[in-house]
């Protein structure tokens, strides 16, 4: 007689074994005879495993795997989740740093070094092909880079030279510290709406331009203290409140913003409106349209024809010729200051730029308010431009690494964001981040490395020393076509169908953003976004639905009948399912409604149609999709619980997890159901209305 070895079960003996009429084939051996004993073998194992799955269902069985699901070990706590949390992100990195500073402090010194300043791990491999391609993208980024960013920096009414301030320290300071390889930074025309649509509310740029300008760096010193916070703290999750239907709705509505806000400019109109909303500046042409420059507009217009027609048409249609619609805003430049002054068309009303003030960034500290009354609005301004700012950036980062075939470390990229912000408000410079345009031409001139961004740099710094007297006969209606020019980048049309075609309520959020930046303002657009944001996360915290499951064919997998109308029913079970991760006292007595509701009404149509023996006398409450329970909730399904028995009904759970099941064990929840749980649906069933303890209905 066999003795079983420790450890083996009973389902040993239907271990299939191989039938003795199988034996090695000779020489001519019949094929067709072979292949029915294979198939006589094959179906001798079908139904070996079928008495195994048997035996894993029987009363011993099934008790075994209930003391797996009681018998778990106590999860870890609130507090050692954020000891585990803090020390993973914070403490460790530094003790690992800190041993090896202690063993090989000079490879550990390198480590850090990389880490702090990510360029020192490629520049290993730089070599002087890398540099000729990176000088002809830095050039030819500088070339769309001068004229866009005086055009940012009157939209964000700024003197113009503050546009290229910010095209000179901050993209050094990048160079060095970000992760991104194709990334062109500089100001952009959201960040500009966004400080000329807000700042004006706390300082008139026009009457007091100083104290205006003062308050802008401000806010940007602000703006680069958040986003180095981000960083350092690991809260790049943050980002994630503008969700990509709000950025997209956002961005389409500040490009149609930015675009009537440059009429101005490209019909050469005097007196014009300081707000933002579409129906404000509209009335405001219409009314201004007598004073309206022809001069103005034919040098606007044409020259926009011009600029469009090359990027999207000859850049398109040869390929080879993208360096045209790169530096198309540049020549735009030069003809049109060129055509001024031989035309003298300022002495006709056309308005030019006049004096930029030359030489290298100047030095803002003393410029800096932290003793102004406006000192908390401009933190909190910091903090909205900081977001939109990030959000922007990272995404453009991101999208080009993919095509490059790296990853872009968000926390780096807000480290390196904060810190070039804050030294760029040091340095007159405004809130700078990376710009789509400009990195897509970047991207397209062959950039090796950050060292595009080093030559756009000081390019932009011999301009501003030596070449800002040449602009002062640049007509205004030229930068406003240079910034008209790039706002369809912004508008996503293809984007917001999809958005339409997949989510309609998050095509709701787009559109909201969308209308409420056109129609009243910026931060009322913003505020809508995350406002339909939060309260669809709300609505289906607050009301998540529940589904029935039923018995899918030849499987053990219950799904939802109305998703698989193919799936069975169990008679005298309901089985049910909450769409959500977590049961709390938000959402507590809404599913024990649902729950309820459901199952009298399951049970009335089972007494009508098949009488009081098929009835419904057990609830079976699928639990896998519950992450964790508060106590409110562990009250709720006592309630449940009681509430079903008085309708002759009783509960029984399936596949609780860890916290689940611990929480309940906590409140004694298991002796009021009478043991009722079970790690799976089937075993749930099977013991609860098969087994001779025939529930007490």
């Amino acid at each position: 007689m066999a003795v079983a070895r420790e450890g083996e079960t009973q389902s040993s003996q239907f271990a299939p074994t191989l039938p003795s009429t199988i034996e090695p084939s000779s020489e001519g051996s019949n094929t067709k005879g072979f292949s029915q004993t294979l198939q006589s073998f094959g179906e001798t194992e079908k139904v070996q495993l079928s008495q195994f799955s048997q035996t894993l269902q029987t009363p011993v069985a099934s008790e075994r795997r209930c003391d797996w699901v009681l018998n778990v070990p106590e999860p870890p706590g609130l507090l050692s989740n954020l000891k585990s949390s803090f020390k993973k992100t914070v403490l460790c990195p530094l003790e690992n740093k800190i041993q090896c500073l202690g063993k090989h402090p000079v490879p550990a010194v390198v480590s850090i070094l990389n880490v702090i300043f990510p360029p020192l791990s490629w520049c290993k491999e730089y070599n002087v092909k890398n540099l000729k391609r990176d000088i002809l993208a830095g050039l030819t980024l500088a070339s769309l880079c001068i004229p866009q960013s005086i055009g940012y920096a009157t939209l964000a009414k700024l003197d113009p030279q503050y546009g290229l301030y910010t095209s000179v320290t901050p993209p050094l300071i990048y160079a060095m510290m970000g992760s991104s390889r194709e990334i062109a930074i500089g100001p952009v025309a959201v960040v500009s709406l966004l400080l000329s649509s807000m700042v004006p509310k706390l300082e008139d740029p026009t009457a007091n331009p100083i104290a205006y300008r003062k308050l802008v760096l401000t806010v940007t010193f602000f703006a680069g203290i958040f986003q180095a916070a981000f960083g350092l703290l690991r809260l790049g999750f943050l980002v994630d409140f503008l969700s990509h239907a709000a950025i997209v709705g956002f961005m389409a509505g500040a490009a149609c913003v930015i675009g009537l806000q440059q009429l101005k400019s490209l019909l050469g109109i005097a007196n014009f409106t300081n707000k933002t909303d579409i129906i404000s500046v509209l009335t405001s042409i219409c009314q201004s349209m007598h004073t309206l420059n022809p001069y103005s507009f034919i040098i606007g217009s044409s020259f926009l024809i011009f600029i469009l027609s090359t990027k999207y048409y000859l850049a398109r249609k040869y390929k080879k010729l993208f360096w045209l619609a790169a530096t198309a805003p540049l020549l735009s430049v030069i003809l049109s200051t060129l055509v001024v002054f031989l035309t003298r068309a300022d002495k006709h009303g056309v308005k030019i730029v006049k004096h930029i003030t030359g030489g290298l960034n100047p030095s803002s500290v003393h410029e800096l308010q932290f003793n102004s009354p406006h000192t908390a609005e401009a933190a909190k301004i910091g903090l909205i431009v900081a977001l939109v700012a990030l959000t922007e950036a990272i995404a453009v980062g991101r999208s080009f690494a993919t095509m490059k075939g790296y990853r872009l470390d968000g926390n780096k990229e807000m480290l390196a964001m904060g810190v070039m912000n804050i030294t760029g408000s040091l340095t007159s410079s405004y809130v700078a981040t990376g710009s789509f345009s400009r990195t897509a031409v970047n991207f397209s001139a062959g950039c090796e490395t950050a060292v595009s961004n080093i030559v756009m740099a000081v390019t932009v710094l011999i301009s501003l020393e030596f070449f800002t007297r040449l602009l002062y006969f640049t007509p205004v209606a030229i930068l406003a076509s240079i910034i008209l020019s790039a706002l369809p980048g912004l508008i996503n049309l293809s984007e917001a169908k999809y958005i339409w075609k997949v989510d309609k309520m998050d095509f709701l959020t787009c559109a909201a953003a969308f209308l409420g930046v056109l129609f009243v303002s910026v931060e009322i657009g913003l505020l809508l976004a995350v406002g339909i944001s939060f309260a669809k996360i709300i609505l289906n915290s607050v009301q998540p639905g529940t589904e029935k499951l039923g018995r899918l064919p030849g499987s053990d997998l219950f799904g939802d009948v109305e998703q698989y109308p193919i799936a069975s029913t169990t008679p005298g079970a309901l089985i049910v399912r909450v769409k959500s991760a977590l049961l709390c006292f938000a959402n507590a007595n809404f599913i024990r409604g649902r729950i309820l509701n459901l199952a009298l009404k399951e049970h009335d149509e089972d007494v009508v149609e098949n009488g009081d023996q098929d009835r419904v006398k057990l609830v079976i409450l699928d639990m896998s999709n519950l992450l964790n329970i508060d106590t409110s909730s562990i009250a709720s399904l006592e309630e449940l619980q009681n509430e079903l028995e008085s309708n002759g009904m009783q509960l029984a759970l399936a596949n609780p997890r860890w916290h689940v099941i611990h929480k309940l064990k906590l409140a004694n929840f298991l002796k009021k159901i009478e043991g009722r749980i079970f790690l799976t649906i089937g075993e749930a069933i099977e013991a609860c209305l098969t087994s001779k303890n025939m529930l007490p209905i």
